[in-house]
C-alpha cells in the first residue's frame, strides 16, 4: 500500500496550531478576526482537498481570499439596495 497524504483539515489543523504563537501575541480584539479567517479557510477544506496542494498555504489563503470577496458582494449590493430606497424616497415626496 502507498503513503497517504494527510487530509486537508488535518494540514489545517497543524496550520492553526503552527500559527498559535502569533495569534497570542494578537491583541484580543484582532485575536477575533484572526479566527474569522481560519472559519473561513475551514469552510472551503473539500475544496482545498481537493486541489491536494504541496503548499497548503496557498489554498488557505485563497479560501480567505474568497470568502472575503463573498462578504464584499453582499456588502455591495446592500449599498446597492439602499441606495435604490433613497432614491426612490428622494423622487417621489409624499
Amino acid at each position: 500500500m502507498g503513503r497517504t497524504n494527510p487530509t486537508f483539515r488535518n494540514v489545517l489543523r497543524g496550520l492553526e496550531d503552527e500559527w498559535q504563537p502569533y495569534r497570542r501575541a494578537l491583541r484580543y480584539r484582532d485575536q477575533q478576526h484572526f479566527d474569522q479567517l481560519l472559519t473561513y479557510a475551514r469552510e472551503h477544506a473539500d475544496a482545498g482537498g481537493q486541489l491536494n496542494h504541496t503548499e497548503p498555504m496557498y489554498p488557505v489563503l485563497l479560501s480567505i481570499a474568497l470568502e472575503q470577496e463573498i462578504r464584499l458582494a453582499k456588502l455591495e449590493e446592500r449599498v446597492r439596495d439602499l441606495e435604490t430606497e433613497v432614491d426612490e424616497r428622494d423622487s417621489n415626496p409624499g
